[in-house]
């Protein structure tokens, strides 16, 4: 159990892309996410377009990499030493810029999705060993918790790779799970009793 952090990681905000879950709530996940305050909106961290994804903090973008230190900022500026964690967060690239992985950003981006998926069904499996020699009632409670988080791992990948895919227009890579509903499917999806909903009168 202790990977399940880099689970989430994998399936929430891989590579560095952060703030793109569900307006207002923020349960689920929600790329598409455009109204409101330009910087609380998910399009504004992700920059996703025809031609990359990403956003440009370096010197040639925000210039937000000046607020650092300089050693830091050198190293999140190159290409060359910025982590691959971290890489969407400070660059926009191109949907085929080769990852260290010698992937396609692209691939890179849907084997990670799908690397917390399957992180969490390893945890699924992991726990399932257990049976028997942890207490009935707190096994069954972390089966169902796990349970809970392999079907909104699957959402989270499904619905974030169904988006950018409309950006990108590049398939599926092979050997990966193929998408189970439209992205439409996904933006109609409606969570009027998630904690933080303000009522709508």
């Amino acid at each position: 159990m202790l990977d399940s952090r880099e689970a989430v990681v994998n399936y929430m905000t891989p590579l560095g892309l952060h703030h793109i879950m569900g307006f207002n709530h923020h349960y689920g996940p929600g790329p598409w996410v455009n109204k409101g305050r330009a910087d609380w909106t998910s399009v504004y961290y992700h920059k996703a377009d025809s031609a990359g994804i990403g956003f440009n903090r370096t010197s040639t973008g925000s210039k937000a990499l000046n607020q650092y230190a300089t050693l830091v900022k050198e190293q999140f500026e190159s290409l060359e030493t910025c982590p691959e964690k971290f890489l969407l967060w400070f660059h926009h690239l191109p949907w085929n810029y080769k990852v260290k992985s010698g992937k396609t950003l692209w691939d890179e981006l849907c084997f990670t999705y799908s690397k917390g998926v399957d992180d969490v069904k390893g945890m699924q499996q992991e726990w399932k060993s257990v049976e028997g020699k942890v207490d009935e009632e707190r096994y069954k409670m972390v089966s169902d918790f796990l349970s809970i988080q392999q079907k909104e791992a699957a959402w989270w990948r499904n619905a974030c790779i169904s988006y950018f895919q409309s950006y990108s227009h590049l398939p599926v890579p092979a050997g990966l799970d193929k998408l189970p509903y439209s992205l439409e499917y996904y933006q109609k999806l409606s969570f009027p009793f998630a904690p933080g909903i303000r009522p709508q009168w």
